[in-house]
């Protein structure tokens, strides 16, 4: 399975692009948010790193590739289409808008904004807030201002440092307020035993009708 590619654009559509790698050109979709990030400079002949989120099923036999600038959006992905009903090729029409809107919008149960996103009508949307609603508070607290490709996650460790890294790390927060983030939250959900419950209580605490 091909999770990552690294090469050279040879072709640019206005949904996909070729990549050259190791004398093979592999044709990759780009949902439009990452199409957009990729298209701001002229990227043919250019070199990229794409994470590659691969399909393949005994209905659909020719390999599809959906790529993403990080692993952070891929990982967004991959939870989307795990919805009933929302499959790769639904999921990738759809991120039309930035990923920390849409997961805020699922956290919050805005189903008006989810329904923004192109094929999205009301059943999918709400399908969508019932199911992955209480998950993505990582998501939600995505900086999109130039975001930097995350390190892998720490496989384990200290709970608070594990959060704090990721805040600081991939979602581009500085240290002292990532820190500060961490410690509310944990005083306000002192239980929290994973890192999800965690992100999940620091998410609640940036919420502007929070106390």
């Amino acid at each position: 399975m091909i999770r990552y590619l690294s090469g050279t654009v040879i072709r640019a559509e206005e949904n996909k692009i070729v990549v050259l790698t190791g004398g093979v050109g592999y044709e990759v979709l780009l949902p439009e948010i990452v199409r957009q990030a990729l298209m701001q400079t002229d990227c043919l002949n250019k070199p990229v790193e794409l994470f590659i989120s691969y399909h393949q099923t005994v209905q659909q036999p020719k390999p599809v590739l959906i790529g993403f600038s990080t692993e952070l959006e891929l990982e967004f992905f991959e939870a989307l289409i795990k919805v009933k009903d929302i499959g790769p090729a639904m999921a990738c029409r759809a991120l039309t808008l930035p990923i920390p809107l849409i997961a805020r919008a699922i956290e919050d149960r805005d189903a008006a904004r989810i329904r923004q996103l192109k094929g999205i009508g009301s059943r999918k949307a709400d399908m969508i807030i019932s199911e992955l609603q209480g998950r993505l508070g990582k998501f939600a607290l995505m900086r999109s201002d130039g975001m930097p490709p995350p390190p892998p996650a720490p496989a384990s460790g200290d709970l608070v440092k594990q959060v704090t890294e990721v805040l600081v790390r991939q979602l581009g927060h500085q240290r002292t307020e990532a820190l500060k983030m961490v410690q509310a939250a944990l005083e306000r959900r002192p239980d929290s035993a994973t890192p999800e419950e965690l992100f999940e209580e620091v998410y609640r605490g940036t919420r502007p009708h929070a106390h």
